[in-house]
């Protein structure tokens, strides 16, 4: 049976699982710095949505690289339900009306937004973490992700970060990198048809393909300082999960440098446009002014990197942070907003994406 581990990670390439903290980094940069002494053989774990503020990087005790996860003998979950909402779904449409504004207002330069909303989930019992890894791990288009925040102190210590993001923010095998950006998304549905129909108005909407641009746009910007022979699909890919289908673009490309890790290309990533927006500095000070708190983890990016540079980071999204109890949690989920969305869809948009996280949950 598996244990509560400090991190794990499945993907394509198999699954990171690390017990323990052996040295903390709450600080972005002694992380950076440590690897690059060889301080360290790896460092994994959590970057928030600011990485001004604590991160939860770490060097473990122990990790091992596996091909799957371990088996697991499922206990009953306590009964978990919704405790409340932050905003509820009127005021999020009012937020996501006042942004839209923004946006078809040319003095303010914004071409993007995204905004999030909350979930207060009470469970009446401690939550099963081991049952909620095995029961998000069981989509396989999405990387299953587990991250103690102690490392970043204060008000994270003893709380958890639990989630399946569809997204990979970057990886690094050698000199060569790889980024599988998303943007743009429709509800599943159980009905083949329904479904089949679902995924083929996506991929011809026009709004989800202007706001799917504008991530690869910024991308390709950003890649292009640190990388060479970076390599664009043409047009993005429908992709899956088991509750929503999204837009894709497969992107590639090598280091310039071979000094430049995976940590590197990720803070240089992030926040990407999927869950940002552009211009990325405008588009945040709206959404502090919107959502008037602290993202702490969501949105941000979870994942390791060795002392080679080699690593796997994937966006903190389809998520929940566990309470030191684990009596509670709170989930988010967010959407992005462009000058053609409309503030109905937004707030059924967010309620889809909330669906991962709420079943593995269980919640009533």
């Amino acid at each position: 049976m598996m244990s509560e581990p400090s991190f794990l990670l499945t993907g394509p390439d198999g699954v990171v699982i690390a017990e323990g903290v052996h040295t903390a980094y709450p600080g972005l940069e002694d992380a950076r710095a440590a690897l690059s002494a060889g301080e360290t053989p790896i460092i994994l774990g959590a970057l928030p949505f600011d990485v001004a503020a604590p991160t939860a990087l770490f060097r473990p005790d122990t990790v091992r690289f596996t091909d799957a996860l371990p088996e697991e003998t499922r206990r009953p979950q306590p009964t978990v339900r919704i405790a409340g909402m932050s905003p509820t779904p009127d005021e999020h449409r009012d937020r996501v009306a006042t942004a839209v504004r923004a946006l078809n207002d040319p003095a303010t330069g914004l071409h993007k937004v995204v905004l999030a909303r909350a979930l207060r989930l009470l469970g009446d019992g401690p939550i099963d973490v081991a049952g909620v890894i095995a029961r998000l791990a069981e989509d396989a288009h999405a990387s299953t992700y587990f991250a103690d925040l102690s490392p970043a102190g204060g008000e994270h210590t003893g709380t958890a970060l639990v989630g399946a993001s569809p997204e990979l923010l970057v990886a690094r095998r050698g000199d060569v990198v790889t980024c599988r950006p998303f943007a743009g998304s429709a509800p599943r549905a159980a009905d083949p048809d329904s479904d089949r129909a679902n995924g083929a108005a996506l991929a011809a909407s026009a709004k989800n393909l202007h706001e799917h641009q504008l991530v690869v746009d910024e991308m390709r910007t950003a890649l292009e300082l640190l990388c060479t022979d970076v390599v664009i699909a043409p047009q993005p890919e429908l992709s899956s999960t088991a509750t929503v289908w999204h837009l894709s673009t497969p992107i590639s490309g090598r280091v310039r440098e071979s000094s430049t890790t995976a940590l590197d290309l990720a803070v240089a990533l992030h926040p990407t446009p999927a869950v940002g927006g552009v211009p990325k500095r405008a588009a945040t000070e709206l959404i502090a002014a919107l959502e008037g708190g602290d993202r702490g983890f969501y949105a941000g990016a979870i994942g390791w990197c060795d002392a080679a540079g080699d690593g796997t980071w994937v966006v903190s999204i389809r998520c929940a942070v566990l309470a030191a109890d684990r009596g509670s949690a709170v989930a988010r989920a967010g959407g992005g907003i462009v000058a053609e969305s409309d503030p109905d869809d937004e707030v059924a948009e967010t309620t889809t994406k909330f669906r991962a996280i709420l079943n593995a949950l269980e919640v009533q």
